[in-house]
């Protein structure tokens, strides 16, 4: 596992037991499954992403839109196939095979991924079958510039 994804795993894990706000960023304060992604960037990184347009909590049925894939594609650059993905990595997750891509996590390991789930809050769960089948795309993080 490289550097960048034990901090990525490390970051993703002082997240854990913020509460659940749809549309926050804040560490301790509340965030939703975009929020920690967000959140994690900006503390690898030090800069914030593009701030989102605000999105209402059935966005992505509405519009069918993969605002979530596209945005991963710009900034982690291509997919990598499921089979690759480590601690570390972005996984971006389908509820239905014909719905936009709507959640967002961290594999943190081989079968466990920290996220924000509404009335959870971010916690670290385990990526059982039932989840796994779910995934739609695995990104890894950019390198952090020296």
């Amino acid at each position: 596992m490289s550097d960048v994804n034990v901090r990525i795993v490390q970051l993703a894990s002082e997240w854990i037991g913020t509460p659940y706000r749809h549309q926050g960023y804040q560490k301790h304060i509340g965030c939703d499954c975009l929020g920690l992604i967000r959140g994690i960037w900006h503390e690898l990184y030090g800069i914030k992403p593009d701030n989102p347009q605000p999105y209402a909590m059935d966005w992505a049925e509405a519009s069918k839109e993969e605002r979530m894939l596209d945005a991963a594609r710009a900034y982690c650059g291509p997919e990598i196939a499921l089979e690759n993905m480590e601690a570390g990595c972005l996984i971006l997750f389908r509820w239905r095979q014909s719905a936009s891509i709507k959640h967002a996590g961290i594999l943190s390991a081989p079968h466990q991924f920290i996220h924000a789930y509404e009335r959870i809050g971010v916690t670290q769960s385990a990526l059982v079958p039932s989840w796994r089948r779910r995934i739609a795309a695995v990104f890894k993080f950019p390198n952090i510039s020296q």
